[in-house]
């Protein structure tokens, strides 16, 4: 009998010996990982605004893919975002227009893929001032994303129509999630920027809209989809999939608005609400479609980042688009 207990308490031993090794190597993860590894990874550098919303709807669509995954990198500022450029942390990223050739200028080999979106940004004041142009902006601060920004382009060609001088106003570059704050505690008396931030005044009453820019500058263009040299030459298939995705995923947007609100509000931070708004209020406020640079559209932005001395010298057109990996047809992106 207690030979029968011996042995019976061995055979439990040795299987509960087993079972803690099952677990110790967890062979489920290993299939994970044997399955993660067949992925091709990228991140990409994005700012919460809806300029860039295209990023997030790009990765939420990856994350069910067998193929391929992209991982959104939120950035606050451009500052940082250029530093890991710079560094070799980032190959990838929706960046301002004049900066990407600004880097360019600079010897960085950055080359604009695609673009982001159209319109999609707005100018705010304060509602207790007594502002109806650029003229009544005179003496006081206006707060922009960075000197390199198409807002600052824009708001110095519109300065230029109302016989404003450039030193009349006090430009400030702040991150665009700081501008509503900034704008509520009189800090600056307007703000120029990517949404949602510009909804996030108005919804709240906090700031009133002075300029739609699509009124002041249709079709604006203010991001790009920028790729290092580096990724296009060692992985072109990667860069293609890439403008694929966000080129698909525009055209998804369009016919999914709130639903495009939901999946990026979370990535941005942002209320849904504040997201909704943007996208549906007016429903052209923001656009995800003709996303092909033209040539004279990068060249308008060149000469005007000339004249006003962001850039120094000029930069080849040709030398800063890359057009071979925007797709001929696009059709909406599947999303589960």
């Amino acid at each position: 009998m207690l030979y029968k207990h011996l042995k019976r308490w061995a055979l439990g031993a040795l299987l509960f010996t087993v079972l803690l090794t099952f677990l110790r190597f967890e062979p489920w993860k290993f299939e994970a990982f044997q399955n993660t590894r067949s992925l091709k990874i990228i991140d990409v550098g994005f700012l919460p605004v809806t300029c860039h919303l295209t990023c997030p709807v790009t990765d939420y669509a990856s994350q069910t893919s067998d193929s391929y995954r992209y991982d959104s990198q939120r950035f606050q500022d451009f500052p940082t975002m250029v530093e890991s450029i710079r560094g070799g942390r980032l190959e990838a990223t929706f960046m301002i227009v004049p900066l990407a050739m600004k880097l360019r200028e600079q010897g960085v080999p950055v080359r604009i893929v695609y673009l982001g979106h159209r319109d999609g940004s707005t100018v705010m004041v304060r509602p207790d001032l007594d502002i109806a142009d650029l003229r009544d902006l005179r003496g006081m601060t206006l707060a922009i994303p960075s000197k390199y920004s198409n807002q600052y382009l824009v708001i110095r060609r519109l300065m230029l129509e109302q016989g404003v001088e450039p030193e009349e106003i006090n430009f400030i570059e702040m991150p665009p999630p700081d501008m509503p704050g900034a704008l509520s505690a009189k800090a600056i008396d307007a703000y120029f920027v990517g949404e949602p931030f510009p909804a996030s005044s108005e919804l709240s009453g906090e700031g009133r809209i002075l300029y739609h820019v699509k009124d002041i500058w249709p079709n604006f263009i203010s991001c790009a989809l920028v790729v290092h040299e580096r990724l296009i030459e060692e992985h072109p298939d990667l860069v293609a999939d890439l403008v694929r995705g966000i080129a698909e995923s525009g055209e998804w947007a369009e016919e999914n608005r709130e639903e495009a609100a939901r999946i990026a509000a979370p990535y941005f931070r942002q209320n849904v609400e504040v997201v909704r708004h943007v996208l549906m209020s007016p429903p052209d406020r923001v656009s995800y479609r003709m996303l092909s640079p033209t040539d004279q559209e990068l060249q308008l932005i060149h000469d005007i980042a000339l004249e006003t001395g962001i850039l120094e010298r000029e930069v080849p057109i040709s030398e800063l688009l890359d057009r071979r990996f925007i797709p001929d047809d696009i059709r909406p992106l599947q999303i589960q």
